[in-house]
């Protein structure tokens, strides 16, 4: 490893966002560490990786029990030595008007996009002071600074995110630097959790232009790049074509 070599953990990383910015990072030169809990999805994703030269490893996870994702933390310290970034990229999006009552949507957007993020940041925020520094990149959505209908829950859940994110960066400025990318329309598998007719008829037309996973990776990426003293916050990306 260089010392340009980073040790890069990403959540959510079988697919969509998370799997672009492991074969981003990975081309950049990182050593990466994918989670996810279709396990045979990443061992595609790592196969890939390494015919294409970079380096990556995976392991299940679930990132809505916490002790599950201080296991995937300590992976990336067993296997390559330190944990430098963390990609908190997990999420799920099965919209819903509120009168719909989809109460069980409600509490697994809740576990996956803000539970899982904060045992991202109990297991990464230890090991980081410990090495006295460290990156965590936190990944949103324009749901974080826009309500739509039938988004209420998912967008709650994404502003939260950014609050958490906006929280961490003034309790640890100076060490641990944080990062809030938030996409707009991206091309992933998030609207296929839509069961609701309603919104998956909405969600239809509003996805008509839509970014390539891609373009959010190298976002990831160029915040990841910059020298220790420079501290991204946050990104928002959109389709040029796109009004909202």
């Amino acid at each position: 490893m260089t010392e340009h070599t980073k040790i890069i953990a990403v959540t959510g990383a079988s697919s969509g966002i998370g799997a672009a910015a492991a074969r981003r990072l990975a081309r950049d030169g990182h050593r990466v560490l994918l989670g996810a809990r279709r396990t045979d999805r990443l061992e595609r994703l790592a196969e890939e990786i390494a015919r294409d030269g970079g380096l990556a490893v995976f392991r299940p996870l679930d990132v809505t029990d916490g002790a599950d994702v201080r296991a995937f933390v300590e992976a990336a310290r067993e296997e390559f030595g330190r944990l430098d970034v963390l990609v908190n990229n997990a999420g799920v999006m099965p919209l819903s008007p509120l009168e719909a009552t989809r109460t069980d949507e409600w509490d697994r957007m809740i576990d996956v996009n803000v539970r899982g993020v904060l045992h991202g940041i109990a297991a990464a925020l230890p090991v980081m002071r410990r090495q006295g520094g460290g990156h965590i990149v936190n990944i949103a959505s324009v749901g974080a600074y826009e309500v739509s209908p039938t988004a209420a829950v998912y967008c709650a859940t994404k502003f939260a995110v950014r609050a958490l994110s906006e929280g961490l960066r003034q309790e640890s400025a100076g060490d641990i630097r944080v990062t809030l990318v938030s996409p707009g329309v991206t091309e992933s598998e998030l609207a296929d959790s839509i069961a609701d007719p309603v919104a998956r008829e909405a969600m239809r037309a509003y996805r008509a232009v839509a970014l390539p996973a891609e373009a959010v990776a190298d976002a990831i990426a160029y915040a990841v790049a910059q020298p220790a003293w420079v501290d991204v916050n946050e990104i928002v990306v959109r389709p040029a074509a796109s009004a909202q």
